[in-house]
């Protein structure tokens, strides 16, 4: 299963290729007008005025190319549909029904669009088609494919439904546009807006929505004001070879803490097979310092692989007493001081999973106090329990089949 697509994205060389052949264009013609280039989601990457080029075409260029990215066709057609009587295309999400945006195509693919404001719609169209006839340079980048989407979706909706909660989980793509929901029948319908705000504020602000939520509640109320943003925890991004291709968004279970812990959840399993993927042909798996970083500040997987697993730890508060009868866990601290026992006699254990097995206490054991740059490794089969931890406490941990 592919999680993940590279798409080609117009870069700023190419941008301003762009730019300059629709301005030398417009120039050569007397024109007065306001050139935009934007990225595949409508987001702006340049804009550039001739001089005496009217105000109000700053915006007007902008909604231009929106309209020609994200409808993947000239803003023209659109103006075609509502002249000839179709007036419904005026209510279109996004949509600026005017002539004038133009798709920017590399090989078949919309890596953007060009939109021209100031002149007659021709004469702006025009000058849009000569931008885009330019010559120009792309950046790749990965993004969720459909099954990255509902991989990371439903994995969090098995993990809820297993601890008895029925949240929805929606996956957007890194433009902050929604791929793929998971509504369970008992879900409330409140939480398909508040999901997919939650990780949308993931998707295109590249970190945690828990980030603002803590800014907003910590005295920065402005943080209200970021455009698109939601301060709320429970939108976590999920990367790919250290970049965002997209976010999940949990709303709606028991808490807020846990709508972001099945969000962490549902973004490690995209991101593990992501890299399984990856290392697919037995070849060495690198990751880069800025991802290990990224996957630090909320814990979870760097990788789930056949026979292993290597895990970015976090904790920030004891936990309970862990089992694993056919797993070795082999840790290295990062950051932080922790105490920890291992052995002894689990007290009113429950089984959790097959061959998994909790406990809220030990009876006896050995206490090991960790701090940075400390091993330890842990035998299949043998009870441990961090009693103490430092906050936050940042560890590796490669857990091995036995």
């Amino acid at each position: 299963m592919n999680v993940s697509r590279q798409r080609r994205v117009v870069d700023d060389a190419g941008a301003t290729s762009v730019i300059d052949a629709a301005e030398r264009f417009a120039l050569e013609r007397g024109h007065r007008v306001v050139i935009a280039v934007v990225d595949p989601a409508g987001e702006l990457i340049q804009l550039r005025r001739t001089p005496g080029a009217q105000i109000a075409s700053s915006r007007v260029a902008v909604d231009k190319a929106r309209t020609a990215a994200i409808f993947v066709r000239p803003s023209r057609e659109l103006e075609e549909q509502v002249g000839a009587g179709r007036l419904g295309a005026l209510a279109l999400h996004g949509a600026a029904a005017l002539t004038g945006g133009i798709p920017l195509v590399v090989d078949g693919e919309v890596v953007g669009a060009i939109g021209t404001s100031g002149e007659t719609p021709d004469e702006d169209e025009a000058i849009s088609l000569a931008g885009a006839a330019a010559g120009l340079s792309t950046a790749s980048s990965p993004v969720l494919t459909f099954a990255g989407a509902q991989l990371a979706a439903e994995a969090a909706g098995a993990a809820a439904a297993a601890r008895g909660v029925a949240p929805v989980a929606a996956v957007v793509d890194a433009g902050g546009s929604l791929v793929y929901l998971h509504r369970p029948d008992a879900a409330q319908v409140a939480s398909v807006g508040v999901a997919t705000d939650k990780a949308r504020t993931a998707a295109i602000y590249r970190r945690p929505s828990k980030d603002f939520e803590q800014q907003a509640s910590g005295g920065r109320a402005s943080a209200l004001h970021l455009a698109r943003a939601v301060p709320l925890q429970g939108g976590v991004p999920i990367l790919v070879g250290g970049e965002v291709a997209g976010a999940i968004g949990v709303s709606g279970a028991s808490s807020a803490d846990e709508d972001q812990e099945l969000a962490v959840l549902g973004a490690e399993a995209a991101a593990a097979a992501a890299a399984a993927a990856e290392n697919g042909g037995g070849t060495a798996l690198y990751f880069p310092g800025r991802e290990v970083e990224e996957r630090f500040r909320t814990g979870g997987l760097l990788l789930d692989a056949q026979g292993y697993k290597i895990d970015a730890g976090r904790r920030e508060a004891p936990g309970e007493v862990e089992y694993h009868e056919r797993v070795v866990d082999v840790m290295r601290v990062v950051d932080g001081t922790a105490t920890v026992v291992t052995g002894g006699e689990m007290v009113d254990a429950r089984d959790v999973a097959p061959g998994e097995r909790r406990a809220a206490s030990v009876e006896g054991g050995v206490t090991h106090t960790l701090a940075a740059g400390d091993v330890l490794a842990v035998p299949a089969g043998v009870p441990h329990q961090f009693t103490e931890v430092s906050e936050p406490f940042l560890y590796f941990v490669v857990k091995v089949e036995a």
